[in-house]
């Protein structure tokens, strides 16, 4: 190394102050772990041994900070040194190291950021050289070594500190090679993790859309095609695989799709019914209910019906709530479109039967009924329909309609105060229309009363009153609930609204004066009683049950009758007039008399 300045690719090694002293002559050498060996060749030849088993440490290190360290412990091997201290390049800032001195630590860290990755002489007190080297690679500054000696180095000592820092240098490029290769591929396979997550999440998500889109252009289809609840649970049902079915409000089955359908269909209980319903409604979404996964057709918040998959195996994932949700919306929007158009036609309905039962002219009336598709031309029955324990308001109207439709009658229809009013073009059957309203509300306690027919429209209001003379016969009779038509009343055909009031009171007076004044002297119910006894066809048994009293009491009663009225029960002509008395006394002038 002569001359002043020299340079290589792991920094510049000049400029080490001048002529050089004799250095480390007669100096043991140590093997690489810094300890002294016994000297057998000559000090050079033992020098450049313990360089070349360093460089081969150095090498076989582990990281640039166990490099650092090396060097520094082995620095006396390239002559008359010292390792003052030693700073690493740690993301562009240098850090001390921890074998530097704690002696004027700070000036010796400022000195070396002043020299900004240039070599330079260094100051140490009681020494008489120093200097700051830069141990760089192809690609960066790795390090400092700040080297002192209290001697000035000689030429081969110099060469000798500037082998060990090519070597050092050289294993930092190495050892940083090998992290950054390290980094790299911890790197890549993060990276790469990251790829295949990203890949399955893609995938998932096309699939996802995929199966949305399926299950979007099924429900467009369903709604383009106008196709009511069966349609809906078919498509459902190839979805997911699973069965699927719709019931209304109250828990009746109205379609199902798929294998296991029950027969018979179980009945279903109101109170439960109405505790899952309320208990869905809770929630949000599709709710499981034992073996069901459950959902409420809900247009505007009024439940009208339950979409339902049955799952047993609990095998239903979100692609299989999507559906069922999906489907669910899409029923609620059509069956809230068919009660708006059932609202309408119920109200056209209602407006023309309205008119018609008060009197209206017929070619308006077969104008409006034409307009509603219905014949107003053919022979009509008014049927009137009352239920004990349902309010006639909308709801039961529309109960009424769906029962009439289910037995085949074809009517137009309106609501009063009281009951519901049907103008059918057929007589309806005797049996039927109650059976159906029992299936639809669920209770029998129900009474129709069916007019006889009527061949024009200025006919239909006196057909109304017949139908509630029907009506009011039933109600007042001993069997309250079914149904009972005009042409089949007998006697009670001649007592309706239209006859003679005068005259029926004072048949009545005739008859029951005595038992009528008797009971309200004595706040008794001896006419009562013998209404109940002619109802019970004269047998006292079902009489005494009927009135709740002993059959004893009864026989007292009926004698006591016969006491006070003076009619003999035993008389054809007595017992038939006084039926009939009775008869106009509950029916016809409500109990008054």
């Amino acid at each position: 190394m002569a001359g002043s300045r020299s340079h290589n690719v792991y920094g510049p090694c000049s400029d080490w102050a001048g002529s050089l002293s004799p250095g480390s002559a007669g100096r043991h050498p140590t093997d690489a772990r810094g300890e002294l060996r016994p000297s057998t060749t000559s000090p050079v030849d033992d020098a450049l041994h313990e360089l070349v088993a360093l460089s081969r440490a150095l090498l076989e290190a582990p990281d640039e900070g166990e490099i650092l360290r090396l060097a520094m412990h082995h620095v006396g091997a390239a002559g008359p040194y010292s390792a003052e201290a030693g700073y690493l390049d740690v993301d562009g800032d240098l850090v001390p190291s921890p074998r530097n001195g704690q002696t004027h630590a700070a000036a010796m860290d400022r000195r070396i950021r002043e020299l900004e990755g240039q070599d330079g002489p260094v100051t140490a007190p009681g020494r008489s050289w120093g200097w700051a080297l830069g141990l760089r690679g192809p690609e960066r500054l790795h390090c400092y070594l700040v080297v002192t000696s209290r001697t000035r180095p000689t030429v081969a000592q110099r060469s000798q500190l500037a082998m060990l820092v090519r070597h050092t240098a050289a294993a930092l490029s190495v050892a940083f090679a090998q992290r950054r290769q390290r980094e790299d591929a911890v790197e890549l396979h993060r990276v790469r993790e990251e790829c295949a997550t990203l890949q399955q999440r893609l995938i998932s998500v096309v699939a996802e859309l995929g199966y949305q889109r399926a299950v979007h252009a099924l429900m467009a289809d369903i709604a383009a095609s106008g196709g009511g609840e069966e349609a809906v649970t078919r498509a459902l049902h190839e979805l997911t695989g699973l069965p699927a079915l719709v019931e209304d409000r109250f828990g009746r089955l109205k379609s199902w799709s798929g294998v296991g359908r029950p027969d018979p269909y179980p009945e279903p209980d109101p109170v439960r019914r109405n505790d899952t319903l309320h208990a869905v409604a809770q929630e949000a979404g599709p709710v499981r209910v034992k073996d069901r996964l459950i959902a409420l057709v809900r247009p505007h918040g009024e439940i009208l019906g339950v979409l339902a998959l049955v799952d047993a195996l609990s095998e239903a994932d979100e692609h299989t709530v999507f559906a069922l949700e999906h489907a669910a919306a899409l029923l609620a929007m059509k069956l809230a479109h068919l009660r708006n158009l059932a609202e309408v036609e119920l109200r056209l309905h209602r407006e023309l039967v309205d008119d018609l039962l008060a009197g209206t002219d017929a070619a308006s009336a077969y104008a409006r009924s034409e307009a509603v598709g219905h014949d107003l031309h053919r022979s009509h029955y008014v049927v009137v329909v009352k239920w004990s324990d349902r309010t006639a308001d909308d709801a039961f109207a529309r109960t009424v309609g769906r029962a009439a439709s289910a037995v085949g009658m074809h009517s137009l229809l309106t609501r009063r105060a009281g009951h519901v009013v049907l103008v059918a073009d057929d007589r309806p059957h005797a049996r039927a229309l109650h059976e159906a309203l029992v299936r639809e509300t669920g209770t029998r306690s129900g009474t129709i009363g069916v007019s006889a027919p009527s061949d024009s429209v200025p006919d239909i209001p006196r057909r109304y009153q017949e139908a509630q003379r029907a009506l009011e016969v039933r109600l007042n009779s001993h069997e309250r609930y079914g149904t009972t038509f005009f042409d089949e009343l007998g006697l009670y055909r001649i007592l309706e609204p239209g006859a003679d009031h005068q005259e029926l009171e004072t048949f009545v007076h005739e008859w029951l004066g005595q038992l009528i004044d008797y009971d309200s002297r004595h706040h008794s119910a001896m006419v009562e009683t013998l209404s109940e006894y002619f109802d019970c066809g004269g047998n006292y048994d079902e009489a005494a049950a009927s009135l709740a009293i002993h059959r004893s009491t009864l026989r007292y009663r009926l004698r006591r009758i016969r006491e006070i009225s003076g009619n003999d029960l035993a008389n054809v002509e007595d017992r038939l007039n006084l039926q009939v008395a009775t008869r106009v006394w509950k029916i016809v002038l409500g109990r008054s008399g």
